[in-house]
């Protein structure tokens, strides 16, 4: 089997503002449209297709299992990026809401969370060396 792409599908009323979230903080192009229907795609590597996600408003004319809208609870889109100080900067100036500052984690992340329109969190992270001997206390033996 070869899996051809992966992405979330986020039930949401909220589709324009969703899409124009991800469009204006993350850079991601619209593939298609739907008046019901949205798909991103995300800036990749040259030659590859960037990172994709999806959004459907709750009244789509299609029967899948799961038509009720996202509740905010339980989800977490993990963006990672070079720069999440770079990012947050945007973020602020973009007047995007901040949940999370940002904060350099024991673990080895630097990272903010943010909220998008449709309630999913996001969780922006950069890898950073994390402080010595973090993981040992986690590690099987």
């Amino acid at each position: 089997m070869q899996v051809r792409d992966l992405y979330p599908l986020v039930t949401t009323p909220q589709l324009e503002e969703t899409r124009d979230f991800y469009v204006r903080n993350f850079d991601f192009e619209v593939a298609f449209e739907a008046s019901w229907f949205v798909y991103l795609v995300g800036p990749g590597e040259e030659g590859s297709r960037g990172a994709t996600l999806a959004f459907m408003h709750p009244d789509h004319p299609s029967n899948p299992p799961g038509p009720e809208s996202f509740g905010g609870k339980g989800m977490i889109l993990t963006v990672e990026v070079s720069n999440a100080a770079e990012v947050f900067e945007r973020f602020i100036a973009a007047d995007a809401p901040i949940v999370y500052p940002l904060t350099d984690e024991e673990w080895g992340q630097r990272r903010f969370m943010t909220r998008d329109p449709a309630g999913v969190l996001v969780d922006i992270v950069q890898q950073i060396e994390p402080k010595a001997g973090y993981w040992d206390q986690y590690m099987t033996k």
